[in-house]
């Protein structure tokens, strides 16, 4: 198995110290670059590339947020895990729209984060369990009115867009869904399209909002 290299980026260097001893212990991932900052962090990435960055959301120069929409559009073959101490809904789903494939509590166990970095690295969006139960609870019955669905919403989906919106809320991308159900990227988008219009979603976050809600998938 090919090792997994890391870049941490975290502003306070006892933190990242921390991460890395965890790390290090692990045959089959790497750190192999740190950084402070963003602007570190987009240096190193003119030389370095990594499968995977792991970074704080409140950094001293540019939020995480916005580190990860920087990310995705220039390396979006990156993925990316935000650790953080905001475990508001907010701030979860601004990173997943951001493109984040993981959002930590900072105070998770070592345990926890090598179970994610592997899930991430797998195609899955990741969250501990404290950032699920803030989800479940946010959207357990008090889900706006224009995102509720009716109680019988999965009735008017085929059994494919199910297949499909329950591959989307575990994290996978477009080609992974395609190949996991042997159709055209092309028809995983008609079939994402179809869905947003039976349901009355407006993106792929509201597809994975869906499908916690509907409990299609486990958290």
């Amino acid at each position: 198995m090919e090792a997994i290299n890391i870049i941490l980026v975290d502003d306070h260097t006892l933190f990242r110290d921390g991460i890395k001893s965890i790390l290090d212990d692990e045959e089959n991932i790497q750190v192999i670059e740190e950084a402070p900052n963003a602007k570190v962090l987009f240096e190193k990435l003119q030389h370095k590339h990594p499968d995977l960055i792991i970074t704080d959301i409140g950094l001293p120069d540019m939020s995480g947020i916005e580190v990860t929409k920087k990310i995705t559009k220039l390396y979006p073959d990156i993925k990316i895990l935000i650790l953080s101490m905001h475990n508001n809904e907010e701030f979860i789903l601004s990173s997943l729209r951001a493109g984040a494939n993981g959002y930590l509590s900072k105070d998770i166990e070592s345990s926890e984060l090598l179970e994610a970095i592997h899930s991430v690295m797998n195609g899955k969006i990741y969250f501990n369990k404290e950032i699920s139960q803030t989800i479940i609870n946010n959207y357990r019955g008090s889900a706006p009115v224009n995102s509720e669905p009716e109680p019988d919403a999965n009735n008017s989906l085929t059994e494919r867009e199910i297949e499909v919106i329950k591959l989307v809320g575990e994290g996978y991308i477009n080609k992974e869904i395609a190949d996991k159900l042997f159709i055209s990227i092309r028809t995983v988008d008609a079939h994402k399209s179809h869905i947003m219009q039976k349901l009355g979603l407006k993106s792929s976050v509201d597809m994975v909002k869906y499908a916690i809600k509907n409990k299609l998938i486990k958290l």
